[in-house]
């Protein structure tokens, strides 16, 4: 049985003897609800022994020891009901320590899940399917449309449009060449496409990640909880007073009575609380917090990293721009995409029919549209040949107009995706999407300055100009850009 089973079991045991005892003792059956009490309190007491005894050998003592005293003194002295209600007290917070890191590990477990399992390996003119430890480095892996690539390697293709928010938190998908390098967690975003591997599963990215997240998960805090540090106060004071009490007196109930009115319940029992609210209400928030010592690590923190994408900004592609040929409207360059675009389910296609609607345009059915994965899509919108993609499927392969030079610039400089339009073969502007601050982060950056944090730092997997763009308009202390997770992990080590 794991430990958090076994909690549970502690708590059920305690809270139905404390119950049926009560029940027993109303009915006037005094010896049963003893019985019954003192039945209900003996498992949390001899578990509790145990937990002392591992965290005694570990150099660790706090208010366990206190509660644990309690209950064996009302045992050995015959006020069971007493010692019921400490077990209650003390196993309920141990199960509200439990609840609250729940969450984390249930991340955990969908991370893990999500890594591919099979690799599609090309052997000379057929592909077959293998389990990812199989696949060595030079194996040529297939990698279709919507899949996780399960190895790093470099692209064998022509090109791939890649998804790479698992790694990097960009929203807009990129498109690599061949040679350049993938990384395993990333999506394929295009069309399937072939890559030549260049490290086993077990070193890839994603393997990475997964071991570094479970390392976080299972490393213990170096804190000691708030409850605990009261209690190291408090043990031997109230054993002092206890044993005075039980002298002067010479009745051993009053040294009970010191013991019990000691214990500290409302630390048992709400440090858990205020951690599970606190959990809680980050978790609606988007916020997600590993237990209580990250929590209160919170009060003492003097430096904040930030992810950049998500955090402080809204996580998704917005518009920046329309640019447009010489006249050409912008409103109609935005309809036409807006109405082709209603055929796709790719982010991007959503943000450019969300601008259109913002701007209360109306929207055209497309017609016997086709969709090219990774570069766009062309169909017929009121009768006319539209397309709208990436700058090469629209305009060919030609020398570019300037007005479309500019438009590149510009989307270069806003770190943002040009999504060119053309109408009846002749292209007729430019949409220009980006992620954008969120209207809340300069608030809550300027707040954290005045609760007293001293450096705030923004990390992330976008280009560095961009990226100083927004630590510029933050007013941040440093910028770390281009840093995938396994380097973020680094930066963190660092700054601590």
């Amino acid at each position: 049985m794991t430990d958090r089973n076994l909690r549970k079991a502690l708590i059920a045991i305690a809270l139905t003897g404390l119950v049926l005892g009560i029940v027993a003792w109303f009915t006037g059956r005094d010896v049963l609800a003893d019985r019954i009490w003192a039945a209900g309190t003996v498992p949390v007491v001899v578990g509790l022994a145990v937990s002392m005894v591992r965290d005694f050998m570990a150099g660790r003592m706090g208010v366990d020891t206190v509660a644990f005293v309690a209950m064996s003194a009302a045992l050995l002295l015959g006020q069971n009901l007493a010692g019921a209600v400490v077990a209650v007290m003390y196993a309920g917070g141990n199960m509200l320590e439990d609840f609250a890191v729940a969450r984390a590990e249930r991340d955990l477990k969908s991370l893990v899940d999500r890594a591919p399992r099979v690799a599609h390996r090309r052997t000379d003119e057929s592909v077959e399917d293998v389990p990812i430890n199989k696949v060595a480095i030079g194996d040529v892996i297939l990698v279709r449309a919507g899949e996780v690539i399960p190895v790093d390697g470099v692209i064998a293709s022509v090109s791939a449009t890649l998804d790479e928010a698992a790694l990097t938190g960009e929203p807009i998908p990129v498109t690599r060449s061949k040679g350049d390098p993938v990384h395993s967690g990333t999506i394929n975003a295009g069309e399937t496409f072939e890559l030549r591997a260049t490290a086993i599963a077990g070193e890839s990215t994603y393997a990475g990640i997964v071991r570094m997240v479970t390392a976080a998960q299972t490393a213990k805090a170096p804190f000691i909880r708030l409850a605990d540090r009261y209690a190291l106060l408090l043990l031997p004071v109230t054993l002092l007073v206890a044993g005075a009490a039980w002298f002067l007196s010479g009745d051993p109930t009053r040294g009970l009575a010191v013991l019990v009115a000691a214990t500290p319940c409302p630390l048992i029992l709400a440090a858990p609380v205020a951690f599970i609210a606190g959990v809680s209400r980050a978790a609606r928030l988007g916020i997600l917090i590993k237990g209580g010592g990250p929590l209160e690590a919170l009060a003492r923190t003097h430096t904040v990293m930030f992810d950049k994408t998500g955090t402080l900004t809204v996580g998704g592609a917005r518009l920046v721009a329309v640019e447009t040929a010489p006249g050409e409207s912008p409103d109609e360059v935005l309809q036409l995409a807006g109405s082709l675009e209603q055929a796709s389910h790719h982010v991007v296609a959503a943000a450019i029919v969300s601008a259109a609607l913002a701007r209360g345009l109306t929207l055209d059915a497309p017609d016997q549209v086709r969709e090219t994965m990774g570069s766009g899509l062309e169909g017929q919108v009121g009768g006319k040949l539209v397309r709208v993609g990436s700058h090469q499927l629209v305009c060919g392969l030609g020398r570019p107009e300037s007005w479309a030079v500019r438009a590149l610039r510009r989307a270069s400089w806003r770190s943002a995706l040009s999504v060119f339009v053309s109408l009846d073969q002749r292209t007729i502007g430019a949409i220009l999407l980006a992620d954008e601050l969120r209207r809340e982060t300069p608030r809550a950056v300027q707040a954290l300055r005045t609760a007293g944090v001293s450096r705030i730092v923004m990390i992330t997997g976008d280009r560095r100009d961009a990226a100083e763009t927004i630590g510029a308009a933050l007013d941040l202390d440093a910028v770390l850009a281009d840093r995938v997770p396994s380097d973020k992990v680094e930066a963190v080590a660092i700054e601590q």
